[in-house]
């Protein structure tokens, strides 16, 4: 897409708003040259920021794994992400916030004292439509091989580009990866499945991104009184899923009532979302309400 063709979005690039078509980095950004650095993606409901201090968390983390120092102080990083808020008009929206090492010549080793590239831009969020919602999505399996620090949530991300276009192909909505016959996670989502009731995700690892759902699944698994583990997933257990669900900021919770074109579930919710699914679903909702910055 030329840049002037851009939606007419608000960014923020080291110290000032513009124009998202309107802001410019040096090719010899590590970020463009090495995508070296880590991102975030914060949900916006009514003009204000769900989870904020977790997603701010995990991005501290994968800086100090990159050993990148964080740009700005946390109020800062909420006052950048408040005045892109403000300038879009819509109540619901996605602020990206991400940090590159700089600007060095390229080399491997990682140049010290330069200045991190901070970017960040805020576009409307629509959400997944309602009758998505009602009938489920159609996921298919793939491996997962990707480098192993899934951990990190880091702009290096051609192995889910390569992932999620298996699914594209297919006409599927997510591609689940398998690493040595166990679970790890979607190309831009963390699973979980269903068996006896109970809510089972992969355990932390770090093959595994740490998504801000998985603490927030488990408050609301408490709230409703449903069992809840994070252990090893198998492939087999997967297949045999009573409900299989994705997670991620963009899509909240989604049920997927197909996967590798085999209806998930058994009796009369087979190829249906389900009601642990549905439960949750409802929680959430709740949760967006009162869990606001």
């Amino acid at each position: 897409m030329n840049a002037a063709l851009l939606p007419d979005l608000p960014s923020y690039l080291n110290g000032g708003f513009q124009p998202l078509a309107e802001a410019k980095v040096s090719a010899m950004d590590r970020g463009f040259i090495f995508g070296d650095g880590a991102y975030e993606v914060l949900p916006v409901y009514g003009r204000r920021l769900f989870r904020f201090d977790e997603h701010m968390d995990r991005l501290e983390r994968s800086l100090a794994k990159l050993r990148i120092a964080s740009p700005l102080l946390r109020a800062q990083w909420l006052d950048v992400a408040r005045q892109l808020i403000a300038k879009v008009d819509a109540e619901n929206q996605l602020v990206y916030l991400q940090v590159t090492r700089g600007v060095a010549m390229r080399a491997h080793v990682m140049p010290q004292d330069i200045a991190p590239t901070l970017f960040a831009y805020a576009s409307p969020f629509a959400g997944v439509a309602e009758e998505v919602r009602h009938h489920g999505v159609a996921c298919v399996t793939a491996r997962d091989f990707r480098w192993e620090r899934g951990d990190i949530k880091s702009t290096s991300l051609l192995g889910n580009v390569l992932a999620r276009q298996i699914s594209a192909d297919q006409g599927a909505a997510e591609t689940i990866m398998l690493r040595d016959g166990f679970v790890t996670e979607a190309s831009s989502s963390n699973v979980w499945i269903v068996k006896e009731g109970a809510l089972l995700g992969p355990p932390r690892s770090e093959q595994v991104l740490e998504g801000i759902r998985v603490e927030l699944l488990r408050e609301l698994c408490e709230e409703e009184g449903i069992g809840y583990n994070l252990r090893p997933i198998s492939e087999a257990e997967l297949v045999a899923a009573d409900e299989i669900i994705l997670s991620s900021a963009g899509r909240e919770i989604l049920a997927v009532t197909t996967l590798d074109h085999q209806a998930v579930g058994h009796g009369a919710l087979h190829g249906k979302p389900g009601p642990v699914y549905a439960r949750l679903y409802e929680a959430y909702q709740r949760a967006k309400k009162i869990q606001l910055t």
